[in-house]
């Protein structure tokens, strides 16, 4: 399994954390807020499980590796190395809390590459803590939410002789803005959507802070301010940065570069007038004032500000464009003779795609299914017109914005599909139509402009038909809408709108899910998790396939819910491309489960190493598969 976690940078709210911590003392202390990303730039390793030992392998920036070196999986042994500090002590501190908290056996972690810079920053101890935690919680499954492993990783760390603050291991949420809420011992993460590309210049000062001293002043200033330099400080990180991060918030929120960068100009003038004074011999920082004020870079940004503690040790930039970000680095480099990376916020992967597996006989249909295909059976819509049912999921996916639509058919069925999006009835027909027909018939030649067909040669399961699609994905995300089921929102978004809205929030794979009674269970994928978001979103634990009910009692059941009540498969999910490798696996080794090629172990194998989330859907489904139920959506789909 490969992992790649990123570094952290902070974009706003320095200093908020450990200042907002002191609420537990002094509750008129405002709550600490700041805003955080992770950068391009991170720790990339391989993991397994190991029987005994923590092995650590770590490969340098500079090309230079070292190990393996193994540490027996105990705590004594775990808890010696992380208190003798260096890169291995970071490991060996969150291996000791997971062993604490959980029975898990070894871990063999390969660093095998880092391109993030050290002690400049970015966080690289959190980089490397997360992701032992991450492959703690990954090769044993442990099912902790991001959150929890961003806890392990903070506990872990603070075990060593590292002293971070918390909002160190945010790096745990990647490369997506993340607002940090500080209030006492609580620490609250909301993630954000950024509106539009955002381009950063990260800029190594090659100079020098203590950042301990900066520490050690501005802590005195807390938790009672007793003269005015105090105050100052009080009320730079209180009340000052939190105007001035939710203002960024809503600029970063709306895509507005320009006033982000305002705010950051801002942010910095207020530091160097309130928090300079406190600790003037480190917070003075000539050099980062001689590079946020150097003139040949003023036409190429937005604004600028120092990172972190502050002092002379990092800059950021905001670019006015992804051209003046390579400029900016291009002038620091050449003038300056300092390092510089980029960082680039996107407003992430968008869904462009659709697929509609078809390609199954319908044997709960027969004999009708040997006339037509299930998804072509007739559907009365609430307009009043009769359309097959693949029309239906295909409108779906179309009025939420996708731009093309895949329907995985068998060979000797493509004819069928392809005359029905692709070819205008005869003219003789045509005339006999009505004219809201005949507008409608040239709707569905618009309609088939956007749809494509892949062959599943073999009927061989869900997991093989939806495989039959890579190609034509590529390398994107995409909504998977089963091929009989048809949905219907109860509010103003579509079923498939909710579902790609969760997925650029939170940049997720996203189950969509119903509520549904203990009797149904036999018909239905299940799945359990841990609440997010307001009874609605959760982070996925686990997926079964058509589970028993004795199985879902004892493992499926969800907090908040009717003992008799669970969460199964709505028919509509984003999946990320990683699942394709799964698949490919699967069949390439010949991994079958009921004798056929299932989609459910692969999405599960995709929870464990990339997350995955479960919504449940403000709609309705509708299931097509069974007679009965064909004859229920007959009647209630146009209501």
């Amino acid at each position: 399994m490969k992992i790649f976690v990123p570094g952290r940078i902070c974009l706003l709210g320095e200093h908020s954390d450990w200042a907002g911590g002191y609420r537990r003392i002094n509750a008129n202390i405002e709550k600490g807020f700041a805003l955080i990303t992770g950068t391009n730039q991170g720790i990339y390793a391989e993991v397994e499980p190991h029987p005994t030992a923590l092995v650590l392998t770590s490969t340098t920036p500079d090309g230079v590796t070292h190990g393996p070196y193994e540490i027996p999986m105990e705590l004594s042994a775990l808890l010696a190395e992380a208190q003798r500090g260096g890169f291995f002590s970071y490991a060996a501190g969150v291996a000791y809390q997971v062993l604490t908290h959980y029975r898990v056996r070894g871990l063999t972690i390969n660093n095998y590459q880092t391109d993030l810079p050290v002690k400049k920053g970015l966080s690289s101890s959190a980089a490397i803590s997360v992701l032992t935690a991450r492959a703690f919680n990954r090769v044993y499954d442990l099912k902790m939410t991001v959150r929890g492993e961003m806890e392990m990783a903070y506990q872990g760390e603070i075990t060593t002789p590292s002293r971070c603050g918390r909002m160190d291991q945010g790096c745990a949420f990647g490369n997506r803005p993340v607002l940090m809420t500080f209030d006492g011992e609580r620490l609250e993460t909301t993630e954000l959507q950024a509106g539009g590309e955002l381009y950063f210049v990260i800029v190594d000062l090659n100079a020098e802070k203590d950042t301990m001293e900066i520490l050690s002043r501005l802590n005195r200033c807390y938790p009672i301010a007793d003269n005015p330099v105090e105050e100052g400080v009080q009320n730079l990180l209180g009340p000052i940065n939190k105007r001035i991060v939710h203002q960024a918030i809503e600029a970063i929120e709306a895509g507005d570069a320009e006033r982000l960068g305002t705010l950051m100009v801002e942010a910095q003038a207020f530091f160097d007038r309130y928090a300079t004074p406190a600790c003037p011999e480190e917070l003075t920082a000539p050099v980062l004032h001689r590079v946020l004020d150097y003139a040949p870079l003023k036409p190429h940004i937005w604004g600028g500000k120092g990172v972190g503690s502050q002092g002379d040790g990092t800059a950021q930039f905001l670019a006015r464009s992804e051209a003046d970000q390579q400029a900016i680095i291009e002038i620091i480099e050449r003038d300056l003779d300092m390092q510089a990376l980029k960082l680039t916020i996107t407003t992430g992967p968008k869904v462009r795609k659709a697929v509609i597996p078809a390609a199954g006989f319908g044997t709960r249909l027969f004999p009708a299914s040997k006339a037509t295909k299930k998804e072509l059976f007739p559907i009365v819509d609430r307009d009043g017109i009769a359309k097959p049912a693949i029309l239906l999921i295909v409108e779906e996916a179309l009025n939420a914005g996708l731009d093309e639509v895949i329907i995985i058919v068998q060979e000797e069925d493509l004819p069928e599909f392809e005359s029905f999006f692709n070819q205008q009835v005869s003219i003789e027909n045509y005339n006999k139509l009505p004219r809201h027909f005949q507008d409608f018939a040239r709707r569905l030649l618009d309609i088939g402009q956007h749809v494509r067909f892949a062959v599943q040669r073999t009927q061989e399961g869900l997991g093989h038909a939806v495989y039959s699609a890579r190609e034509m994905i590529g390398d994107e995300p995409f909504l998977l809408m089963l091929g009989d089921h048809l949905y219907r929102s109860d509010g103003e978004q579509s079923c498939a709108q909710q579902l790609i809205a969760a997925f650029q929030k939170h940049g997720t794979s996203v189950l969509g899910l119903r509520r549904t009674p203990e009797t149904q269970l036999a018909n239905f994928g299940t799945a359990t998790g841990v609440w997010l978001d307001s009874d609605r979103l959760l982070n996925l634990t686990e997926f079964a396939e058509k589970p028993t009910v004795d199985y879902a009692r004892t493992n499926l059941q969800v907090p908040g819910l009717p003992d008799d009540e669970y969460l199964t498969v709505f028919g509509q999910y984003i999946i990320k491309p990683q699942l394709f490798d799964y698949l490919e696996e699967h069949i390439h080794n010949n991994v079958r489960e009921r004798g056929e090629f299932q989609l459910t172990s692969a999405l599960d194998r995709l929870r464990q190493e990339d997350g995955f989330l479960g919504l449940i859907v403000d709609g309705q489904r509708f299931d097509i598969g069974l007679p009965d139920y064909y004859l229920q959506t007959l009647h209630d789909f146009r209501q």
